[in-house]
């Protein structure tokens, strides 16, 4: 406990939260050794003993506010019990055993306290990394009471219960941990102060985090709330290239993911223009090899080429429709509207065999539904959902 007790003061002092939060680092690989001397120390009475010293009657302790000093006090203290939890979930106590659910729960408490701690106890921005740390390890031990949750089986408990759901229990830990993290996303968006003491800094971590969590969950869908809330305060926001790079990155990796599954693609791909496509490609090349990206925006022109073919199955328009039968869309299409389609947009001089093998391609990668009559040079294309994806 003195050298945890030593370190809060050089950082706190110091105002350096990333030093801050370092004291507060669960992580058995680096910290083994410092954990288990934290532990150690005694039982719950001997800790709360030190930590009361340290907040309330040691002269040389940082000058804090009497609200600082609780909200400070109760964290260290529900890091302690963590740290029991961690131990004893790794097998390095002899006294007692636990199980990832237990460190989980512990950690979702010392979570919960460095949230209060900025809208009950007056923290200040400058220790915005110890949301960062406690945010991070809530969703590692989230994963890993799932993980352990699912190799033990006991959820067969309360598998004959009405009301359960084999999915939800599956990732109850993360599902529970995404929770607590919006808490942290609201808390930084929401924050009015002036930019050099708002805790909006924190924003981007936050959302990544969120973005981990949720695809974890096959819930990618929430990520567009996230990014709904972010648009609607972009104007009370630092631009994001002030923050952390590695922050940056994570973001717009996840913000194009979803791009792509919400079909929001770059203007060449929405028009289904080839030729655009393929010179935005080709001025990039040097870029996007650079960025490692080059062959996942070559495989766009998939895309691009599907939206074409989508486009001249749509300006085919409906067959006559007979006695008053609702009127349905023309699924047999010439081979030779496809090629001028193609022609038009490629600038290339493609010929019927050429197109016929591209369209056999689209079909076998599912981004069009039919066969190609060959002999009768036509695409018969399925009367529902031929263009999967696009709702035609």
């Amino acid at each position: 406990m003195d050298t945890l007790i030593q370190e809060f003061r050089v950082a706190y002092t110091s105002l350096k939260g990333d030093q801050l939060a370092e004291t507060l680092r669960p992580d058995l690989e680096s910290n083994a050794g410092k954990l288990q001397a934290i532990w150690n120390r005694g039982d719950a009475r001997s800790a709360k003993a030190d930590l009361q010293f340290l907040f309330y009657q040691d002269h040389s302790r940082p000058r804090l506010s009497k609200d600082e000093t609780n909200g400070w006090y109760e964290i260290y203290l529900a890091y302690w019990k963590a740290v029991g939890e961690i131990l004893a979930a790794e097998g390095l106590r002899t006294d007692a055993k636990s199980n990832w659910t237990s460190v989980y729960e512990a950690w979702k408490e010392l979570t919960s306290l460095i949230i209060r701690g900025y809208t009950n106890h007056d923290f200040e921005n400058w220790t915005i990394p110890c949301l960062y740390l406690a945010g991070r390890y809530l969703r590692l031990y989230a994963i890993r009471a799932d993980e352990e949750r699912r190799r033990s089986g006991d959820d067969a408990v309360t598998s004959f219960q009405d009301d359960f759901d084999p999915e939800t229990e599956e990732h109850k830990q993360l599902e529970d941990c995404a929770r607590h993290l919006n808490r942290i996303f609201t808390l930084c968006l929401s924050d009015r102060a002036p930019l050099e003491e708002s805790r909006k800094w924190g924003i981007y971590y936050a959302i990544n985090l969120l973005f981990k969590t949720y695809f974890k969950l096959n819930a990618a869908s929430l990520s567009k709330n996230v990014l709904k809330a972010l648009s609607a305060s972009k104007g009370d926001m630092p631009s994001i290239d002030k923050f952390p790079a590695s922050q940056q990155v994570t973001f717009k990796y996840y913000e194009g993911v979803l791009a792509f599954l919400e079909e929001n693609y770059v203007e060449s791909i929405k028009k289904g223009d080839l030729r655009a496509f393929d010179k935005a490609l080709q001025e990039g090349e040097d870029e996007f090899i650079k960025r490692r990206i080059y062959l996942t925006l070559e495989r766009g022109r998939d895309i691009a080429l599907r939206n074409l073919l989508r486009k001249v199955f749509i300006a085919g328009g409906f067959e006559e429709a007979k006695d008053g039968a609702v009127p349905v869309r023309r699924t047999r299409v010439p081979v030779a509207e496809f090629t001028a389609a193609m022609k038009l947009k490629s600038g290339d001089d493609i010929d019927a065999d050429e197109v016929e093998c591209l369209l056999a391609n689209m079909i076998y990668k599912n981004l069009m539904k039919g066969y190609i009559a060959h002999e009768r040079g036509i695409v018969v294309l399925s009367k529902n959902g031929a263009f999967p994806g696009t709702g035609v």
